[in-house]
């Protein structure tokens, strides 16, 4: 590595070079100081696939999670893959594997009659609060925006695609609002009379706004937003530590596959980069339709 010259002009060439959002840049430039220093601890001056290796399996020594683990893989593994088309180093880490991730959810999702009985409460609270939470998990439930996705979104995000009303959203690590989910009319219904009631002209103003007396009118932050969902689904009397506002965006998911959808569909829908996270979904739906045990039940007891 000492023939590539000083780690940190290599470090800031690279982070030039993949001229990435502000989150990526943090991740990558966090990750390979971590490795730099990996190296320098060890007084590696010439580092080999085993010496990534060795590093990966350090990482996981340190009690670092796989998820970690597996971010600080691949930003070495991108590393090498441009000096390698420098010409500065060889790639030696394009071999090497990253972590192995659990693909069990974390967290719970709502079947289609338990996400009616959260809508149908939140309903019957007409009020300005009532009707705006109403709308924000119908949209959260159907559209399956991430919560940061909702607290970004502006009233003139709402536009006309075609024959469909879409929302425009800025999705995670993304600096703009440059993609777009269809919105379905009962969302859309409940969103204009949300609005209707708050009475706001201003589109560049939050599409979800706060009623609270310090902050009214103002941005809903992700926290607030998360403690909605939550005390929602509480109420409705699904009170369980794996269900959270996140369990919004895996109802939408599941439901949408359960109902006919294709995994590109669904991929769609969640912006997933990766067909391979979306096959999680899928991987859970086959496991749960498995009817296997029911045999083995019958041969042992009967039909």
């Amino acid at each position: 590595m000492e023939k590539a010259g000083n780690q940190e002009d290599l470090l800031a060439r690279f982070i030039a070079f993949i001229d990435a959002a502000p989150n990526t840049v943090r991740t990558y430039t966090t990750s390979l100081k971590q490795w730099f220093k990996y190296l320098y601890d060890y007084q590696v001056q010439n580092p080999t696939p085993e010496t990534v290796r060795q590093y990966r399996h350090q990482l996981a020594m340190d009690g670092k999670k796989p998820t970690t683990i597996q971010n600080y893989i691949v930003a070495v593994k991108q590393f090498f893959k441009w000096t390698e088309e420098e010409g500065l180093y060889p790639d030696i880490a394009k071999h090497v594997k990253g972590a192995k991730i659990s693909t069990e959810h974390k967290k719970d999702y709502l079947t289609s009659s338990q996400a009616r009985q959260v809508l149908t409460l939140l309903s019957e609270d007409q009020s300005l609060k009532g009707k705006r939470d109403y709308a924000m998990l119908a949209l959260m439930l159907t559209m399956g925006l991430r919560t940061v996705e909702v607290s970004r979104a502006n009233i003139e995000d709402i536009r006309t695609e075609g024959d469909s009303t879409v929302l425009y959203v800025q999705g995670k690590g993304h600096i703009e609002k440059d993609a777009i989910v269809r919105m379905p009319n009962h969302v859309e219904g409940a969103i204009r009379a949300y609005l209707q009631a708050r009475d706001v002209s201003d589109g560049s103003a939050p599409l979800f706004a706060s009623v609270s007396h310090q902050n009214n009118g103002q941005r809903m932050t992700t926290r607030s937003i998360s403690g909605i969902v939550k005390q929602s689904f509480i109420q409705a009397g699904y009170n369980s530590p794996r269900l959270t506002a996140h369990s919004t965006r895996h109802t939408a998911a599941t439901l949408n596959l359960l109902n006919g959808a294709t995994l590109e569909e669904t991929q769609q829908l969640l912006r997933h980069v990766n067909l391979q996270t979306t096959e999680i979904y899928a991987h859970h739906l086959q496991a749960a339709k498995n009817k296997s045990s029911q045999r083995v039940d019958n041969a042992i007891f009967g039909s």
